[in-house]
């Protein structure tokens, strides 16, 4: 029997990508965050800091101790939350959840995953030193409350964290939890992935799927986590993504940032180009890019990260709004941030570059087919200049490069035919 789920949630992709050899070989992170459609997700700059001893910290629904020392962290937050969707520390380690959906019931109180992603790059050096904490918080706090603005979505999480050496896939129930390292490409979504090929495992977590009834196999049998545990009549929601996923990464012999934004802003059969539903009756799978038509909700913020350049400085490629219709700007971790990044909360700010880029996803959503390309010829080729720039080491200050995004923003409202949009 499946549990309950109000108000779920089926959205989010996050990709470890793994090619070439030697000193060409490149690990990359790449994650879309799929959210309520008018919230808001701005960036947030933590500083590495020392606590006293006794310290707490407040979590979303949860006060717990605070740790005595952490990193600086970038960090994309959705605006009414502590926790981050996505980020990057100073240490090179990036880290993404998804929400997936089991047996399990998700209660009012508990840790959030998105506080388990503020957490682990808090506290974590290592993608192995961020998956202990992720994985001690939730044996001893466990998960739950509501993911949604003033609404009740409730659901447990599976996370990548990886840095510049590996890279581990994290699945969980509850208090439960499992986690396969992995060494080459991983992808996630919102089903579950590791069955019997995990390397590590919670405290009795076989006997609490014997006790539920969930898992009857003889007792020389592994554990196999999917079977007991998942949901499956969530899981067609997210199989197309995961699968589009899966075949991105799979045989690359090379990879580079622009490659894992280009799989962000995938559509399927429209390439970077949304296709909408244009006859009644149409289902077409939800897409890597999300855009709200018979569901509200749409890819609000993403990041891509090359874990390899980490080694020298910490830096995460970053886009507000839909990918398709916005550009990935670079950031580095630590440095300050302008505060059109920061700025956003959960009503239209002129301010606010993610309310800015929100509003011309919106504009473009009326006829994406003909508006798209518009908007993409305006900001591609300035964002592959930004890529070539960062290669050689000669990255514009990121105010110069926030106020050339807004610039591109304004050109590309003025450029957009009435007559398309109305």
């Amino acid at each position: 029997m499946s549990a309950s789920h109000p108000s779920p949630l089926a959205s989010c992709d996050t990709l470890l990508a793994v090619a070439g050899e030697g000193s060409e070989r490149r690990r990359l992170f790449g994650k879309n965050s799929d959210r309520p459609w008018n919230e808001a997700q701005p960036l947030e700059r933590v500083p590495a800091a020392e606590h006293p001893a006794g310290s707490t910290v407040r979590c979303q629904t949860l006060t717990i101790p605070q740790a005595e020392r952490t990193l600086a962290v970038l960090g994309s937050r959705p605006w009414w939350l502590w926790g981050f969707e996505h980020g990057l520390n100073e240490a090179g380690v990036a880290i993404g959840n998804e929400a997936i959906y089991t047996r399990d019931e998700s209660p009012s109180e508990g840790l959030l995953g998105m506080d388990l992603v503020r957490l682990g790059l808090e506290r974590g050096e290592t993608a192995a030193s961020a998956k202990r904490v992720i994985t001690e918080h939730i044996e001893r706090y466990g998960q739950g409350g509501t993911a949604v603005y003033l609404g009740d979505a409730r659901y447990f999480n599976s996370f990548i964290v990886a840095d510049a050496d590996e890279g581990y896939v994290i699945e969980t129930s509850g208090h439960h939890w499992v986690a396969k390292r992995v060494l080459g490409s991983a992808a996630i979504a919102n089903l579950v992935t590791i069955e019997d090929d995990w390397d590590e495992c919670s405290d009795g977590i076989e006997a609490y799927a014997r006790r539920r009834g969930w898992w009857t196999a003889p007792a020389s049998r592994r554990l196999n986590f999917r079977a007991p545990f998942e949901d499956r009549t969530m899981r067609g929601n997210t199989q197309a993504r995961y699968l589009a996923s899966c075949s991105f990464l799979g045989g690359r012999e090379q990879l580079g940032v622009a490659d894992m934004m280009r799989h962000l802003r995938d559509h399927f059969e429209g390439g970077i180009v949304h296709v909408r539903d244009e006859a009644a009756g149409i289902e077409r799978p939800r897409s890597v890019c999300l855009h709200p038509e018979r569901w509200d909700a749409g890819t609000a913020a993403s990041m891509v990260v090359d874990l390899t350049a980490t080694r020298q400085a910490p830096e995460a490629w970053c886009s507000m709004a839909t990918p398709c219709t916005s550009a990935f700007v670079p950031v580095r971790v630590g440095e300050p941030l302008p505060p059109a990044l920061q700025i956003a909360a959960g009503e239209h700010d002129e301010r606010s570059l993610w309310w800015l880029l929100h509003e011309l996803s919106n504009e473009v959503q009326e006829n994406p087919a003909q508006l798209t390309p518009i908007v993409q010829q305006v900001f591609l080729e300035w964002e592959a200049e930004l890529i070539e720039q960062a290669r050689e080491g000669r990255r514009p200050p990121l105010q110069e490069i926030v106020s050339e995004l807004l610039a591109k923003r304004t050109q590309a409202i003025a450029t957009l035919p009435l007559e398309a949009v109305r």
